[in-house]
């Protein structure tokens, strides 16, 4: 196929070539390759007379979407507007997803001033492809039918108990019979947390144990010794072992050698989200690969798993906090745990709520706050609205709404209802008009000139009064998210003591800073004079800073 000359793609034509082949096409076709792709794209350059840029490649990612790092540097490369034409082999090389196949050959491309060539379905974007349609829904097709027959090829391998995916921590594949062989230096950590559960330890000591010997945890010994993570990709990971990451290696039975697959699944073939499924669709094969942990230590740790969080549940030494789950560092973000000590017999006085990242590598933990002067400062605020009036309440509301609210807003709300008003002497003349055209007391001529005049005006204040309505939905929101919150406030009366189901009905979220200390100190004591801002973000209303004016006895202020 010869390139198209036309006025729109005058010579000289500049091009950049595509390459795409998916893992399941590179075993069934050797024909498509890459490097057969590339060769074939320089060898129709050059016979056409058309400078080859670059060619830009998407090895081993399937044509179900178009979320590919080389489409991307292509799409790039041509904002730059150095080149007029793209080259693939065919079709199902730019994709195989119908819709945006189709989106980027016929619209895409010709809108920027792209000529796109399909060369082996003799595809050309500066011509009118009747059967295009067609030529895309196939290349959907084939995708589908070679999903179907990939599924059906890994179900097999899965009920032959071969293990279809990414090795867990503690295993390796092996290549020749794809089953889990313990991998030497993963294997013994495995162990060693299944004895440290079974002897009593906590999944907390777990973790400091492995992070005070600088094991490295699973991520990150997966992006070292086994999967080829980017240089960029190798920053995000973390140094540190997690509870969670602990937990899930405590609770996976692919240690007691069974193959355990099929836990997540996607919604639709084009979907990237896998969502979990009912443990009865999960396939499982027993004694497929050798087990590094026997049944009696993997049931001891689950029992003792479950005992630490039961009894730490029950102890009346564990501090309980009602916030869990609600408070963070307004700093870095991070989790705010209970921590402090006990005195003379005092547990309450030294209840500190700090941030959790204070003994991490991310060196946060400066964030701190005494759990009972929080508790008060909540339910004080909280009273404010409970105790109020429905008269206090408005003016609340008022007070909320002339915040946000602007003098152009007012000007509005006042045009508004000259407008409603206007609207409504129009619609009562336009039907005053007809009335008097039936009853013969004016001329169809006089009812003809005065009725669209009307009629303009009319559509005119409409458009008005709909972009002024807008223009107030915001403080209508307002006035309704305050009444939620009011109706919920008159489920309780004064609050004495602060409760968790108090907590849970009022708050979405608290945030607490660091502390401000008055000029010329450096220490933070009881003593000393120091502000520290709390933002508590209520459900409904959100922020509300103006309930929050005083401060407990260490100076406590909110914002």
């Amino acid at each position: 196929m010869q390139p198209i000359q036309s006025p729109e793609f005058a010579s000289p034509l500049v091009a950049y070539g595509y390459a795409r082949l998916s893992r399941e096409e590179a075993t069934a076709n050797l024909s498509a390759s890459i490097e057969n792709q590339m060769q074939y794209l320089r060898d129709y350059c050059t016979s056409s007379q058309i400078v080859l840029l670059d060619i830009f490649v998407d090895d081993g990612y399937s044509g179900s979407n178009f979320d590919r790092p080389g489409f991307k540097k292509l799409i790039a490369a041509l904002e730059t507007g150095k080149a007029n034409m793209v080259i693939t082999k065919d079709l199902s090389r730019l994709g195989r997803d119908m819709r945006e196949s189709s989106y980027y050959a016929e619209e895409y491309f010709p809108e920027h001033g792209i000529l796109y060539l399909g060369l082996g379905d003799n595809f050309s974007s500066a011509n009118n492809n009747p059967f295009a349609p067609l030529q895309f829904a196939v290349n959907e097709v084939m995708l589908r039918q070679t999903s179907q027959k990939i599924k059906m090829v890994l179900n097999n391998k899965k009920a032959n108990g071969q293990y279809c995916c990414a090795a867990p921590y503690g295993y390796k594949k092996n290549h020749e019979t794809s089953r889990l062989i313990p991998d030497e230096l993963s294997a013994p950590i495995v162990q060693r947390i299944f004895e440290m559960a079974a002897n009593g330890n906590s999944t907390r000591e777990i973790c400091r144990v492995l992070n005070g010997e600088g094991i490295i945890p699973p991520l990150k010994f997966k992006a070292l010794y086994r999967a080829g993570f980017s240089a960029k990709g190798m920053q995000r990971l973390s140094d540190e072992w997690f509870n969670t990451t602990v937990v899930r290696i405590l609770r996976n039975e692919v240690y007691l050698g069974h193959t355990m697959l099929n836990k997540t699944i996607k919604p639709s073939l084009k979907s990237k989200k896998k969502l979990p499924q009912e443990r009865s669709k999960w396939t499982v094969t027993r004694n497929t690969h050798p087990p590094l942990v026997s049944e009696a230590l993997f049931e001891k740790a689950q029992r003792n798993l479950g005992y630490l969080r039961k009894h730490m549940e029950d102890n009346p030494r564990i501090r309980k906090s009602i916030f869990n789950g609600l408070i963070h560092c307004g700093k870095c973000g991070g989790t705010m745990c209970s921590c402090g000590t006990t005195y003379r017999g005092e547990r309450e006085k030294y209840w500190y709520l700090s941030c959790g990242y204070s003994h991490s590598s991310k060196g946060c933990g400066k964030s701190r706050i005494r759990y009972r002067d929080l508790c008060e400062l909540i339910r004080r605020d909280l009273n404010a609205v409970i105790d109020a009036s429905e008269e206090d309440f408005d003016r609340l509301v008022q007070e909320a709404i002339n915040a946000t609210s602007t003098d152009a807003e007012d000007d509005s709300a006042e045009s508004l209802a000259h407008a409603e008003a206007r609207l409504k002497e129009i619609d009562a003349t336009i039907r005053k008009l007809y009335t008097d055209s039936v009853a013969g007391r004016i001329s169809d001529r006089t009812l003809a000139s005065l009725i669209p005049d009307l009629e303009d005006e009319a559509e005119g204040l409409r458009a008005l009064i709909s972009t002024i309505q807008q223009q107030h939905a915001p403080i209508r929101s307002l006035e309704e998210r305050y009444n939620k919150f009011y109706e919920t406030a008159k489920h309780f009366r004064h609050i004495e003591t602060l409760t968790r189901e108090i907590v849970e009905a009022f708050i979405d979220h608290i945030e607490v800073y660091p502390k401000q200390l008055a000029e010329g100190y450096q220490i933070a004591m009881p003593t000393v004079p120091a502000t520290q801002k709390v933002v508590i973000r209520y459900k409904f209303i959100g922020e509300r800073p103006q309930l929050c004016s005083q401060a407990p006895a260490d100076m406590l202020t909110s914002s």
